[in-house]
């Protein structure tokens, strides 16, 4: 998700360098919104002391355990997801490396097993991305012509002799790279964004039938920019009751952020659009639990503009007047990568600041203030894209994934949950 590299003038070969800084300029003369540093939170944390990181400078985090690329036969890392098991509770961790998928059980999270890796179905990418759905995963690269790969998960429980080389069990080959995977567990579908089909916008496919994946249509929003670099997908449940009930998606859309309903596959509807200020690369957001709050990071303010990292945090209160709500600013110049929220916690990959834990509770009263982070690239806090690529933090057990680009798996807890 080097998003400083991945896209051209036409957006859909996203793996090129931008030419100039002049495009950054061309993009950011086309904002056109009110004053959002009037509602920016300055730095604030919690962190006063140490915690047992490790190898590596924490507070409120403590270190578990850790498997390096070289044991994964990898050479570079990005992102993750999580699965448990229904039947035993047992969790497993998907780590997304730069040749195929690796695949960990953490049932003794002090001694992780890496049960081994699920091959690239063609050629090597920096960019692979996992989501899941029905105990499989689903699984798409950037790599030239890979598709989905699918992969029932519960083959994980049998693995004696470790590590393996898995078998992807089908391959959706409606689409060839994609730079992301979307999946809406209550519906069945999967959304794969990034891809050379519907302008880059969401791809639609039928999961449902999980070894059986279907082509279902696709996405281009009526905004200023048709590619979605990545997305949340929800059966909106939120203040504004005008969608209850309806499949509502929110697209990181790289000059602005699109709020689309998708309901009807056959005729998906653009609901409303809003850009921000210094906008750099729209990359990724989520909501918060209540869908009021939508907390968005930007890919290249940090490079471009010079601030710390910054958060943008819009009012979805109504999805056909969305608002800008206020900035968090971090502690750290570093670029902020994915975030997911838990609770009243905004889970956040910082990369070369590791990952950052904020409390999000007084977020209506534009409150946030960082109480945990564990720094995985230990020489700088620049903005480089080094070090924390995702966080995974939505394991029963409290375990919290790290996929590193540099160092590979890392789990670690929260010290006073």
């Amino acid at each position: 998700m080097y998003s400083s590299s991945i896209i051209n003038s036409s957006r859909l070969n996203m793996k090129k360098y931008f030419s100039t800084v002049a495009f950054i300029s061309i993009l950011l003369s086309f904002v056109n919104c009110s004053n959002d540093d009037e509602n920016t939170n300055p730095p604030t944390s919690a962190c006063s002391t140490e915690s047992d990181g490790g190898i590596y400078q924490s507070c409120g985090i403590d270190f578990v355990s850790s498997i390096s690329l070289s044991e994964m036969g990898a050479t570079g890392g990005n992102d993750s997801w999580g699965w448990t098991d229904p039947s035993n509770g047992k969790e497993y961790v998907i780590m997304c490396l730069n040749n195929g998928t690796a695949f960990i059980d953490i049932s003794t999270p002090e001694s992780p097993i890496y049960l081994g890796k699920l091959p690239t179905a063609t050629e090597n990418s920096s960019w692979r991305d996992a989501k899941v759905y029905q105990n499989h995963a689903f699984i798409v690269s950037e790599a030239a012509g890979h598709g989905m790969q699918v992969f029932d998960l519960t083959s994980l429980r049998n693995v004696t002799n470790t590590p393996q080389t898995f078998t992807a069990n089908t391959t959706y080959t409606g689409f060839g790279s994609a730079h992301n995977i979307v999946i809406n567990e209550n519906t069945g579908y999967a959304y794969g964004v990034g891809t050379s089909t519907f302008g880059g916008g969401p791809h639609f496919v039928n999961i449902q039938d999980p070894t059986n994946p279907v082509a279902a249509g696709g996405f281009i929003s009526d905004g200023g920019d048709a590619y979605s670099h990545d997305a949340q997908v929800v059966t909106y449940n939120g203040p504004d009751t005008d969608y209850t009930g309806r499949e509502i998606l929110i697209g990181s859309n790289q000059i602005e952020i699109v709020i689309a309903d998708i309901t009807d596959k056959n005729d998906p509807i653009t609901i409303s659009t809003i850009n921000y200020e210094n906008i750099g690369y729209t990359h990724q957001g989520w909501f918060t639990e209540n869908q009021r709050f939508f907390l968005l990071g930007d890919e290249l303010d940090e490079q471009r503009v010079g601030f710390n990292t910054r958060t943008v945090v819009f009012d979805f209160e109504d999805l056909d007047n969305p608002k800008f709500h206020m900035n968090y600013i971090g502690s750290t110049p570093a670029i902020d990568h994915n975030g997911y929220v838990k609770g009243n916690k905004f889970y956040l990959a910082n990369y070369r600041a590791g990952i950052r834990i904020i409390d999000i509770s007084g977020i209506a009263s534009m409150s946030m203030t960082e109480i945990g982070y564990i720094d995985t690239f230990p020489s700088n806090n620049s903005a480089g894209f080094s070090g924390a690529w995702n966080v995974y933090p939505y394991f029963e057990s409290g375990n919290i994934v790290i996929s590193d680009i540099n160092s590979g798996f890392i789990l670690v807890k929260e010290s006073n949950p």
